[in-house]
């Protein structure tokens, strides 16, 4: 099959001082500690070392907290993916730019090589720790022409907003709950669900990020008022995309430290 180009250099620019491109702070600290409770022995005890005692719910935001440093501008592209929705993410070329998939893939690499320095891991092994999460926001993977879906506007109790940002921090900061308490308030799954959960990897988690997103374009009008009845609609999405993100994170650190 013919492969797209994927033009992301104006977007991933457009990024870099953006706050509209990630999951909330309690979205990422919910992936986080859902994780954590998911480790295996070996990995909690080299992550414990690494990150100098620090909880994944800690460092989940850093990926986001870095944004406004120019430093670190080439990673900006990471956070994200835009390519066609009828297409699978294999079917078409990867950014020059890089992208989340990239991303993710590019950390694994540098955290599982032990002949990477200290701070490289270190580095790497947070900005993991948040591209997992920001995968699991189904606007994360939307459409290039729209930014994901943030130039798509409506509005969220009487307040101008778009698409992505309903999705990045609307439902759940207002569903007024910490990252513990929603943490606790996920479904709870036994042995065999948790396994199919994590079946995969980075490549059929994108796509399935994907599919959510372009049902997702569908469930708005520009313009829409938006809230309660959008939120009761959807809320178990975002639970289920947090769990998803928390128990996938912590089996790739756990393959990563076996």
């Amino acid at each position: 099959m013919k492969k797209i180009t994927l033009l992301l250099l104006t977007l991933s620019i457009q990024l870099v001082f953006s706050n509209d491109f990630e999951w909330s702070k309690t979205g990422h600290r919910t992936t986080g500690e859902v994780a954590e409770r998911h480790l295996s022995r070996k990995a909690r005890k080299a992550l414990d070392k690494l990150l100098n005692g620090q909880s994944l719910a800690l460092v989940s935001t850093y990926g986001d907290d870095i944004k406004a440093d120019k430093a670190y501008r080439e990673f900006s592209a990471w956070h994200y993916v835009n390519f066609p929705a009828d297409k699978k993410y294999t079917d078409v070329e990867p950014s020059p730019e890089g992208d989340i998939v990239i991303g993710i893939q590019k950390c694994i690499s540098i955290v599982k090589d032990e002949k990477s320095t200290e701070e490289d891991r270190v580095f790497y092994l947070k900005l993991l720790v948040h591209l997992v999460g920001d995968l699991h926001q189904p606007m994360h993977v939307g459409r290039l022409e729209d930014k994901g879906g943030n130039d798509i506007q409506v509005q969220w109790f009487g307040k101008g907003t778009n698409l992505h940002r309903v999705w990045d921090s609307n439902m759940i900061d207002d569903f007024g709950m910490s990252f513990t308490e929603i943490a606790n308030s996920l479904p709870k799954l036994n042995k065999s669900e948790i396994k199919a959960i994590q079946k995969g990897d980075v490549f059929t988690w994108v796509e399935e990020s994907q599919d959510l997103a372009n049902e997702l374009y569908g469930s708005v009008e520009i313009g829409e008022k938006l809230g309660y009845e959008y939120s009761y609609k959807y809320w178990g999405m975002v639970e289920t995309q947090l769990q998803k993100g928390g128990l996938r994170l912590a089996q790739v650190l756990n393959d990563i430290f076996k």
